[in-house]
């Protein structure tokens, strides 16, 4: 003789289960993070020789002078002040600038995967004037060696530089040399010596191309900047610390920031060169993290987004993985403890094995041919092995087709929450809502510390 499980160990039973295909569940979980990096440390194979995701900067003016500094020294048992003659640097940004850029983008691929590459056109003017006060800054006029001033540019990743790069000051172009950059790109660039003889107002223009893959983050210097920035890329994503006016269509953007020194907190002569800002991408890694000047740079970031980021949703899903097994288990449980079917503990396994294998072949498939086609293959493959499977452990074809019906229903939903992320958290709480008062409803008349008829097993 065999006596049934009572319902409170049937339900014991499905909550174990289910808790140990948690355990499988973070597994995928971790193998979505490893498929990322992967596909990161990919795309940044695809961009070498190309130029990653840059951060530019300047013109800054850097202009050195003769510092003399007071020391003091012991001598013999005397003090002895002297005074020395030290070579410093002032950095003095423009008055005003105004910089636009044109972005060309371009999608570059290799086996499965696929960066955003781009071609950015800058260029741009700038004012620069001596201030009037220096001996505010601890400076007399001079002790300057304005004929030995500099100009200096900053591109993070110099090597998407192209041949065209142009700086004219009053009208005169400027010879240019490579390196030397500003601190707030990373020290990468070009620069320029410029003899500032007399220290007369200056006007500068300059442009030049810039390659780079991803982003690109402008570091705004000076009493106020004025950056205009426009490409046929349609998914932009704006970010840092300014964000601007901009329009966004089907065929690309435009976008205008206006910052000002008061929003930056910079005076327009400083006596070293701001560091480089925190840029993160979109694996939460940052490009430039420690301070290789004073204090860090405020940035504005234009970033070309992708938008199949097929991890990201997969990521997502994975989240929402507990809600397929509980589900799954909760009809069950009521068709084995409410309608006769006898559901084993083994039955439970293979069924939520199956549910996570789901989250595998959408991750596998997603790589491939793309998010969709992927949630509807893996799907749909999903459903129709587990909806064959519960036509033999349930005994009948209709419950197994209540089983179709429920796992439909659940990857419908599932696929409305990933689109819908600002709306998700609500509507899957009214889902749970509903589910327990439907699993009360059919549970209201069950003694769950009764144990059931005793039956003669069968062979």
């Amino acid at each position: 003789m065999a006596r049934e499980r009572s319902p409170g160990i049937k339900l014991l039973f499905a909550v174990l289960i289910g808790g140990a295909l948690l355990l499988p569940l973070l597994a995928v979980y971790a193998l979505v993070y490893d498929r990322q990096h992967q596909a990161r440390v990919a795309q940044d194979s695809i961009t070498v020789g190309w130029g990653g995701p840059q951060v530019v900067s300047g013109p800054v003016l850097v202009i050195p002078y003769r510092a003399e500094r007071v020391t003091s020294e012991q001598i013999d048992g005397k003090t002895v002040t002297r005074t020395v003659v030290e070579r410093d640097e002032l950095f003095l940004s423009p008055e005003s600038q105004q910089v636009t850029t044109d972005i060309d983008p371009d999608v570059k691929e290799r086996s499965i995967y696929k960066t955003v590459i781009y071609l950015a056109k800058l260029g741009g003017t700038a004012r620069f004037v001596l201030p009037p006060d220096l001996e505010r800054f601890g400076v007399k006029r001079d002790q300057l060696l304005l004929n030995e001033a500099e100009f200096r540019f900053g591109a993070s990743d110099s090597r998407g530089l192209q041949t065209d790069t142009k700086v004219a000051v009053n009208g005169t172009a400027l010879p240019l040399k490579p390196g030397n950059g500003v601190a707030s790109s990373g020290g990468s660039g070009f620069f320029g010596y410029f003899e500032w003889a007399e220290g007369e107002p200056l006007n500068v223009t300059w442009s030049y191309s810039l390659r780079g893959s991803r982003s690109l983050t402008l570091v705004p210097r000076g009493g106020s900047t004025e950056w205009k920035a426009k490409s046929s890329w349609p998914h932009p994503s704006f970010e840092g610390d300014f964000l601007p006016e901009h329009e966004t269509s089907a065929s690309g953007f435009s976008a205008d920031w206006s910052v000002t020194n008061l929003a930056l907190g910079q005076s327009l002569l400083l006596d070293d060169d701001p560091g480089a800002p925190v840029v993160s991408d979109p694996g939460d890694r940052s490009l430039y993290m420690g301070e290789t000047g004073s204090g860090q740079s405020m940035a504005a970031t234009i970033r070309l987004v992708d938008p199949v980021d097929v991890y990201s949703r997969v990521d997502r899903s994975v989240k929402y993985g507990f809600l397929f097994i509980g589900f799954t288990f909760v009809a069950f449980l009521m068709f084995d403890i409410v309608g006769g079917a006898r559901v084993a503990a083994a039955e439970y396994l293979l069924t939520g094995a199956g549910l996570v294998l789901f989250f595998v072949m959408l991750l596998a498939f997603s790589e491939v041919i793309g998010f969709t086609l992927a949630y509807l293959l893996a799907s749909a493959a999903i459903i129709g092995l587990l909806t064959a499977y519960s036509a033999a452990v349930l005994g009948s074809w209709g419950r197994a087709r209540f089983i179709g019906a429920l796992l439909l229903g659940l990857y419908a939903l599932l696929y409305v929450l990933l689109s819908l992320e600002a709306w998700s958290l609500m509507i899957g709480s009214v889902l749970l809502f509903f589910a327990l008062a439907g699993v009360m409803y059919a549970t209201r008349k069950i003694d769950w510390s009764s144990v059931g008829r005793s039956e003669t097993a069968e062979a």
